[in-house]
């Protein structure tokens, strides 16, 4: 579940600051992004070089910083993330989140955000067992803040018991069940249809089209991204793997179909390739020569299969949610509905593909969102943003569905 995931680290000052730069190593393995805020007591133990160097992003310091606020102050630093986490959360920081003191960036950050707070407490075990620190613990657990340990064992100034800092691998994981816990798509199943198909005309020519794959791709991750099980059936592209998704490599209109009929049953399929609609009739087992024309010349052609119309049509497997794409290059909205009826499919996404709108290829797309009752037209969008709006909805559909179901 961490792959794009946003954590926005609060190191604050003490001995166990150290193992917060292994936990930002685990967190970006695991394909997070990670942004820092270090107390100034915290730079007595890690330096914002060595925090810097490991997340990959700036670190942030100073609540009156001129430069930060006017580029990424407390409060959107405080919201552009999934997740807060302080570790190590020393006896201090915890007393002021309790207390609602905001003296620091750290502080100030933790009052403004809307976003949930894991702490991972390090602090000396009479400090920990002291009735003040126990008393901020109940206010803090009470107002939902996640506590992560302390565990037991030997302490940086000799004493042994409970206020050892979680170790960095076991937060990396408390942090990936909290995004299985609360991911909306949990439990659900999505196949995805990406990018081109190839229809073999002999062994080095084929019939394409110019989908790259972008938008399917997008999908596939934002899918991922809200905790669906996601399988990515894509023709040839160029786009790189989306993280935590399972790929399905295939050539032909034939190939995706049987890939996706066994990749059913499935929550929702999102038809998001540009498959070809027709395949030689017969694939020549050596390469044409241009010199025989009459070869050429007698090349037949058959429709594919409609793997829409199938995944809409299949009565004992169909995926609850059957979504499908309709790049039109005219009267794209009269189309795009008239194909939707035709198809039995729930959702059409339609964009523009006319010459000298560059959608394939491009990183950007302009959709008309359509569905029974609804048309909407989407403003231009980087395809990302079209993959999280599209998400959005069919979150929103399966919690409707699930309150339905109740």
């Amino acid at each position: 579940m961490l792959p794009g995931k946003r954590i926005l680290l609060i190191i604050s000052g003490g001995i166990a600051a150290y193992k917060s730069l292994d936990l930002i190593r685990h967190l970006r393995e695991h394909g997070a992004f990670v942004r820092c805020i270090v107390t100034e007591s915290a730079t007595q133990f890690v330096t914002p070089l060595s925090v810097s160097a490991l997340s990959g992003d700036k670190v942030y310091r100073d609540l009156f910083s001129l430069t930060d606020e006017a580029e990424m102050g407390h409060i959107q630093l405080s919201r552009d993330a999934d997740l807060v986490v302080v570790a190590p959360a020393t006896a201090n920081i915890l007393a002021k989140m309790a207390q609602g003191v905001g003296d620091d960036l750290a502080t100030t950050t933790l009052l403004a955000t809307d976003k949930d707070i894991m702490v991972a407490p390090a602090m000396n075990v009479r400090m920990w067992e002291h009735p003040a620190t126990q008393n901020n613990i109940s206010i803090l657990k009470s107002r939902e803040v996640i506590f992560i340990g302390p565990t037991e064992g030997k302490m940086a100034c000799g004493e042994f018991g409970e206020g050892r800092m979680a170790e960095p691998a076991g937060i990396s994981d408390a942090i990936d069940d909290y995004f299985h816990a609360y991911a909306p798509l949990a439990g659900r199943h999505a196949i995805v249809t990406s990018g081109p198909t190839h229809e073999a005309i002999d062994p080095v020519r084929y019939i394409a089209n110019r989908s790259s794959g972008k938008q399917g791709h997008a999908i596939a991750s934002a899918l991922a991204a809200r905790g669906a099980r996601t399988t990515l059936v894509t023709g040839p592209t160029h786009e790189p793997n989306p993280a935590g998704v399972k790929i399905v490599r295939i050539e032909s209109a034939q190939d995706m179909l049987n890939a996706v009929l066994a990749s059913l049953p499935a929550d929702m399929a999102i038809c998001a390739a540009a498959v070809a609609d027709w395949r030689p009739e017969k694939i020549d087992d050596r390469k044409m020569k241009k010199r025989d024309h009459t070869t050429a010349a007698s090349l037949n052609i058959l429709e594919n299969p409609d793997i829409l119309r199938t995944l809409a049509d299949s009565a004992d497997r169909r995926p609850h949610l059957v979504v499908g794409f309709a790049a039109e290059t005219n009267d794209i909205i009269e189309n795009a509905v008239t194909k939707r009826d035709y198809k039995g499919c729930d959702w059409i996404i339609a964009n523009d593909v006319s010459s000298g709108t560059n959608t394939f290829g491009s990183d950007e797309n302009k959709v008309h969102f359509i569905t029974e009752n609804v048309i909407e037209d989407w403003p231009l969008l980087a395809k990302t943003g079209v993959a999280d709006r599209l998400v959005d909805r069919i979150t929103e559909h399966f919690k409707t569905f699930a309150r339905a179901a109740e």
